[in-house]
């Protein structure tokens, strides 16, 4: 029996609007009703229209492009519910924005993951939902419960149902070393070989791909990894795969479409056939290529609401 609220209350912030309104569908809510605008001076504004005293809330915002913002926007209605007297909260976050700054790589560099972290509790959040994120100790920088949910799952049953029975014909690849347990556990979940790009990271953004490790001639490629920035790497990737390794084809897919600076562009010119995604982060009509196949989080993401509202346990959202 859940002791926590008198109900369940769905509610959005800018970045999201099209995933939090599928996922009060997927529960049969209506999406709670609130405004978030901005003031002419750049501060922002919440309110909310509807009594949340008592209530266990749900906010849906991704802290995607404008990071800052859209940050800045969790936190006001976070802090917006606190005081009206929710009974708790929970942070749904798809994409966690900052989740690469989570260690100290040079001196005097700090760990922003840990400093939204502390932001994000801070506010009034009880509990925070969210997917596949870039580091996955960052879980460790809350002092509140974090449900983190993984985006394979979806990308490879999306991937299974085409493949079938033919899993000669494909390899599962990574494009870097430090993306190699992620290729693995996908490669498992589709019954496919694995294969490895070696590569050295000259400066920031760029990339030179140095060695294949593994036979993908002739094959079907999936190069997998969890967010696409700039594309470089996976661009290059695929480039490789292709040129030195011979392969029939490439097919890319990814949790997180960040798709920033020349992202776009790069995947449009790369001999990557398909890109897969996940709508953790919002794609604009701009951003749209005809390569880009998105799939939608909102049925993971209304389970797993459902099974926090009723203190159900997680371990089989995905059986």
């Amino acid at each position: 029996m859940n002791f926590h609220g008198k109900d369940i209350k769905i509610f959005t912030g800018s970045s999201n609007k099209s995933v939090a309104t599928a996922i009060a569908g997927c529960l049969g809510l209506p999406l709670g009703k609130s405004d978030c605008c901005t003031f002419s001076d750049g501060e922002i504004s919440v309110s909310l229209h509807e009594s949340v005293r008592g209530s266990e809330c749900f906010i849906v915002q991704s802290t995607c492009y404008p990071v800052n913002d859209n940050l800045m926007e969790l936190l006001i209605m976070i802090d917006a519910m606190k005081r009206a007297s929710a009974a708790r909260i929970t942070a749904v976050i798809p994409y966690f924005g900052y989740a690469r700054q989570d260690r100290k790589s040079k001196a005097r560099d700090p760990i922003s993951a840990k400093l939204v972290a502390d932001l994000i509790t801070t506010a009034g959040a009880d509990r925070i939902l969210t997917m596949d994120l870039h580091a996955a100790q960052i879980q460790g920088f809350f002092n509140i419960p974090v449900d983190h949910l993984v985006g394979q799952p979806l990308l490879a049953a999306h991937l299974k149902e085409r493949i079938g029975t033919n899993t000669d014909d494909y390899v599962v690849v990574s494009p870097d070393l430090g993306s190699v347990t992620r290729a693995r556990n996908f490669a498992a979940k589709i019954g496919c070989p694995l294969a490895i790009v070696d590569k050295r990271r000259q400066k920031a953004n760029v990339s030179e791909v140095m060695n294949i490790i593994g036979d993908v001639k002739g094959k079907k490629v999936i190069l997998v990894d969890d967010m696409i920035d700039t594309a470089g790497t996976i661009c290059n990737a695929a480039a490789a795969i292709i040129e030195k390794g011979g392969a029939a084809s490439v097919t890319a897919c990814a949790t997180h479409g960040v798709l920033s600076g020349p992202a776009i562009e790069r995947i449009d010119k790369s001999p990557i056939k398909e890109f897969i995604l996940l709508d953790t982060v919002p794609l604009s009509e701009e951003k749209m290529l005809d390569k880009f196949t998105v799939l939608p989080v909102a049925p993971v993401f209304a389970e797993a609401i459902e099974r926090i509202y009723a203190d159900k346990p997680f371990a089989n959202i995905f059986a």
